[in-house]
């Protein structure tokens, strides 16, 4: 057994000043405050490196769909039954204090089951203090969020900690952090199941999914709100009809525009996300002549080591790449966008860089792009701030979309009016 890095000690020693910060003095006085509110209702947590928020608005709408009295509390909105409400987070997983409190609301109103996506920074700071889900679901565990939980295993080891606080927990057998996550609850002695793509479904119920979702990584998504519903008594009619009716997610394979060309905007940011959306809107190509481009960049002060794979994913699977700022914050944005191009042996000649993202997204839209192509822009999506240093700026990816894209129609006609 090799000896542990500095981060990893560092990383340990941190457990106890949160279980004593968070854990011990916000969460003990918020559940004695609110009089225990989780304990009073049904909690149903989803996690995951990608697709934790599809997942969990999935589920909150086919429970609202079977009249169940759900609320939802995730990344792009929260939900009281069909009321959204302002909960103030700037995290998806929010302190204990707020948690407690919106959940006494919750109870209050008498809400029965309540969607909750969470975070591993949630779960290793004790923010989940007091929550026992009923069910678990875990989306995947890919390659993100290593700057902060140093590893690879350390990271599945914090998602894993909230499936050991659940009376069930249901995983992706696909997944490689399939194996390592059975071990850690085989070893805490709880109970799972596991959901696959080579699982045989009801005919009705598959047709369904493969109707509403064309990306093979939402059909998993699917598969897993299915697996929590049949755990939970719902029937495979309630379940087709709520996922025919679902609305999808705000910034999640959001079509901004069809004509002349059509843009989606995603929030994929992370390797895995990237190449499961590049690979789907591929498929989409209207003919052979179409391309694929894609603008995208790489969040400042976070996990460094995706960057190279980033890069080297958008170029594989696109045509034409635009790289530039995602949240650069405090690190030069030429800087990031050069770790961007290190793994890449080929490919150079599809790439452009341009650090100003307003300008990249201009540049894609009406110097790159043709009739019958795609453009996809990834990344900073439904957020509406970009961090630049210390500074939030205001942002909306698909308000300048529209922008470039009225700018570029009004030239177009323009340029074919003129004598």
């Amino acid at each position: 057994m090799g000896s542990m890095s500095l981060k990893e000690l560092i990383y340990h020693l941190k457990k106890p000043y949160h279980l004593i910060k968070t854990g011990f003095l916000k969460g003990v006085t918020a559940e004695i405050k609110y009089k225990y509110p989780a304990k009073k209702l049904k909690i149903l947590t989803i996690t995951g490196t990608d697709g934790k928020t599809t997942s969990s608005t999935m589920l909150y709408h086919v429970l609202k769909g079977a009249c169940k009295r759900v609320a939802l509390l995730s990344t792009v909105a929260a939900y009281i039954d069909d009321e959204t409400i302002d909960t103030g987070f700037h995290v998806t997983t929010p302190d204990p204090a707020s948690l407690h409190k919106i959940l006494r609301k919750m109870v209050d109103q008498g809400i029965e089951y309540v969607v909750l996506e969470v975070t591993s920074h949630g779960v290793y700071q004790y923010r989940t203090w007091g929550i026992e889900s009923k069910i678990a679901g875990l989306t995947n565990i890919s390659h993100e969020h290593l700057d902060y939980h140093v590893n690879y295993k350390l990271y599945v080891e914090a998602k894993a900690k909230l499936l050991t606080k659940s009376k069930l927990a249901i995983i992706n057998d696909d997944d490689h952090s399939a194996p390592m996550v059975k071990r850690i609850l085989r070893a805490n002695q709880k109970r799972f199941a596991t959901y696959s793509e080579t699982d045989r479904l009801y005919y009705k119920v598959k047709q369904a999914i493969e109707k509403r979702f064309t990306e093979k990584y939402n059909q998993m998504n699917a598969r897993l709100v299915y697996a929590m519903c049949e755990k939970l008594g719902i029937t495979n009619s309630e379940f087709i009809e709520g996922i025919k009716a679902f609305p999808g997610v705000p910034g999640r394979m959001e079509e901004v525009s069809k004509k002349p060309i059509r843009v989606i905007v995603d929030f994929a940011h992370t390797p895995q996300a990237l190449e499961g959306a590049l690979t789907a809107l591929r498929k989409q190509l209207p003919s052979k002549k179409s391309r694929l481009i894609a603008v995208y960049g790489s969040a400042g002060l976070r996990d460094r080591s995706k960057r190279p794979i980033m890069g080297r994913i958008g170029t594989e699977l696109a045509d034409l790449v635009v790289f530039t700022a995602e949240d650069p914050r405090t690190e030069d944005v030429w800087s990031i966008i050069r770790q961007m191009k290190e793994q890449l042996t080929a490919h150079h000649d599809k790439v452009t860089s341009i650090a100003n993202r307003v300008e990249a997204i201009e540049f894609a839209i009406t110097k790159l792009a043709q009739k019958g192509d795609i453009v996809a822009i990834f990344g900073k999506v439904h957020e509406h701030m970009m961090c630049y240093r210390s500074t939030e700026y205001a942002w909306d990816a698909r308000e300048e979309s529209r922008k470039v894209l009225e700018k570029f129609c009004y030239n177009q006609i323009t340029s074919n009016n003129s004598v």
